[in-house]
């Protein structure tokens, strides 16, 4: 019997939203919506965190349109990687294309997006690094929203459970485990990495306030935090996964993440001890149309003693802002 306190799973009716059109009836999964709207929210906020850097208005728009797409072939790739016989076990091949029906992977759509935003940032002019920081926190917003999906498909549920929190998930569903009673609770996981990262906002903020994280520090923070906890609520998750020495193919990868961010934060730190002097590289700087220009002779000696942010070295100490460039405090 289901504990009288629990979290119930939401009607089949919900997972789809059907809209009315001309030729029929729109079908729009909830799975996409809460996707679209952590996409959506992650934009304005990093745009936000941009423009006060001194970054022009509404650039975020022209590396959401590279890392998006990326970031979503990176997401299923990965997927059907490490799910194979989902796909390759006597299965129609042409639904490894079949997105539709679910399976994404967050590491692989920051594997995609990542190399989005290092085209975008080469067309843009801006530094790899300083939009990495600037995303970092609406990052972890974007995959708490997008985790409400998993609620809506009655998947990725952990290990069953007597606590008051746990989830209500049908016997009928095809990931239910055999040999259990009907009514089984099972670890709200969903829940676990929403709040995990809602505390990871505001942890990360108040290090970049306190230790004015730049160069991808903050993104490196980020890494840390969301792989030592994805590390941890995966290892309680009841849905088949690829194994590799005993352990599930995404908590190496969240090792991986971990491992990066520490080397990220630790090579960055001693590279550049100073904040940005412009979240563009040398030469790419955006300039508002009211702002005063400096004499040509000025702009190349303060352009020559800058580096790029991804390749160069600054000098050791702050380094002093180019006069088109704005504060970079967040």
């Amino acid at each position: 019997m289901i504990a009288p306190i629990s979290i119930p799973s939401p009607d089949e009716a919900w997972r789809t939203l059907e809209i009315p059109v001309p030729w029929g009836t729109l079908n729009i999964q909830m799975y996409a919506l809460c996707i679209l709207a952590g996409i959506i929210v992650a934009t304005i906020w990093t745009s936000r965190r941009l423009t006060k850097r001194g970054a022009e208005p509404g650039i975020v728009l022209d590396v959401v349109l590279w890392a998006v797409p990326l970031g979503i072939i990176g997401a299923r790739i990965y997927h059907v990687l490490t799910h194979p016989d989902d796909y390759f076990a006597g299965q129609e091949l042409w639904r490894v294309f079949a997105i539709w029906e679910g399976g994404n992977a967050i590491y692989g759509s920051l594997i995609g997006g990542a190399v989005g935003v290092i085209i975008a940032c080469r067309l843009t002019g801006l530094r790899f690094w300083s939009f990495a920081d600037a995303l970092a926190p609406g990052l972890l917003l974007a995959q708490a929203i997008g985790r409400l999906g998993n609620w809506f498909n009655h998947e990725l549920f952990g290990w069953p459970t007597d606590l008051p929190w746990g989830l209500e998930i049908e016997s009928t569903n095809p990931a239910f485990p055999a040999g259990l009673e009907d009514g089984t609770l099972f670890h709200p996981t969903f829940l676990y990495e929403i709040i995990w990262n809602i505390v990871g906002i505001v942890v990360l903020l108040g290090l970049e306030r306190f230790f004015r994280l730049r160069w991808g520090m903050m993104f490196g923070a980020y890494l840390i935090w969301y792989g030592t906890g994805r590390a941890v609520f995966e290892t309680i998750r009841v849905d088949p996964s690829e194994m590799f020495l005993g352990i599930r193919s995404n908590v190496w990868a969240s090792f991986l993440a971990i491992l990066i961010g520490i080397v990220i934060i630790l090579v960055q730190r001693r590279r550049h001890p100073g904040i940005e002097p412009s979240v563009y590289r040398p030469g790419r700087e955006w300039k508002p149309a009211d702002a005063e220009v400096d004499s040509d002779d000025s702009t190349e000696s303060d352009s020559d003693s800058l580096d790029d942010g991804v390749e160069g070295e600054n000098e050791p100490g702050e380094p002093a802002a180019t006069s088109s460039s704005r504060s970079a405090s967040a």
